[in-house]
């Protein structure tokens, strides 16, 4: 600013300042604090059009209405908490009062309702004689658990690291876990499901639609970390990497992997995972 400047000149230049400063992170490079907020602009409004990826829901879901942010009840683990922010893709406005569901194993790869199929749906695999003669006809049933499967009935009556939370007028949701163990066949990953356009009762969530069904994941290195402590390091399970799982897509964040804070000295101690879902609540998505 110099004094050349009239006053009208010099408001405007306030006012842009202004605006820069409290729409982007702005960053100061060189010696005059040159401003590079267009390109970091450009990408937070490319970020509001970008949809969460949507996968399949595997198996393991149970529509328990279990009405809850804390879903660990008697599971060990390193303890996680999760905040997912949830925004219209389109509009970028926050998505609110939806119902948020996760679900996901627990620290040796076992899923609540499902304990008899044990870690990875199959336990030692099929015991007894193998079958004679030629196979004929069309296999029927669902496929084996670990991939993107049909749905299976539950085995049990547990329903632990399982709940459902209302998104805030912010559009956020929290829930209090375990950091997840590892299964035959799949990366480490929780499940999400979005409903929408439902109403809230004294028992629950009823009506709307399902309007996002992903899974969020983890980078290789929280898992290395946690598998060097208790009781995931009992887990004999061999494990599949982020790389070698074929259903996260590989687009990163978009594609749910999930933003982590912790002490890499001391994971144990616990760690903190967030994501904002980009979703389309006018279509159903229910994986």
């Amino acid at each position: 600013m110099t004094d050349t400047q009239t006053p009208e000149e010099r408001r405007e230049l306030a006012r842009r300042t202004v605006l820069a400063a409290g729409g982007v992170v702005v960053t100061a490079v060189g010696v005059g604090g040159a401003f590079v907020a267009g390109a970091q602009a450009s990408e937070q409004e490319n970020a509001c059009y970008t949809l969460t990826s949507e996968l399949v829901e595997g198996p393991y879901y149970i529509d328990a209405d279990k009405i809850r942010q804390d879903v660990t009840e008697d599971q060990e683990g390193i303890p996680l908490h999760l905040r997912l922010k949830v925004i219209d893709a389109e509009t970028c406005r926050p998505v609110r009062n939806a119902a948020v569901d996760i679900w996901h194993c627990n620290a040796t790869g076992v899923y609540s309702g499902y304990e008899e199929m044990g870690s990875g749906g199959g336990g030692g695999g099929p015991t007894g004689p193998p079958p004679s003669g030629t196979p004929t006809g069309t296999p029927t049933g669902s496929p084996p658990p670990g991939g993107g499967g049909g749905h299976q009935e539950p085995t049990d009556d547990e329903r632990y690291l399982r709940g459902t939370w209302r998104t805030d007028r912010h559009g956020y949701v929290g829930f209090r876990t375990v950091f997840p163990g590892w299964y035959q066949g799949r990366c480490v990953h929780i499940h999400v499901k979005v409903h929408v356009d439902g109403t809230w009762t004294d028992a629950g969530y009823e009506g709307g639609h399902t309007c996002h069904t992903g899974q969020l994941f983890f980078d290789e290195k929280s898992v290395l970390a946690s598998a060097a402590v208790e009781p995931y390091a009992s887990n004999t399970t061999t494990r599949t990497t982020l790389d070698e799982d074929t259903i996260y897509p590989g687009n990163g964040h978009a594609g749910g992997l999930l933003y982590l804070e912790y002490d890499h000295r001391h994971i144990a101690r616990g760690v903190h995972a967030h994501l904002t879902l980009g979703v389309a609540p006018d279509e159903t998505n229910d994986g």
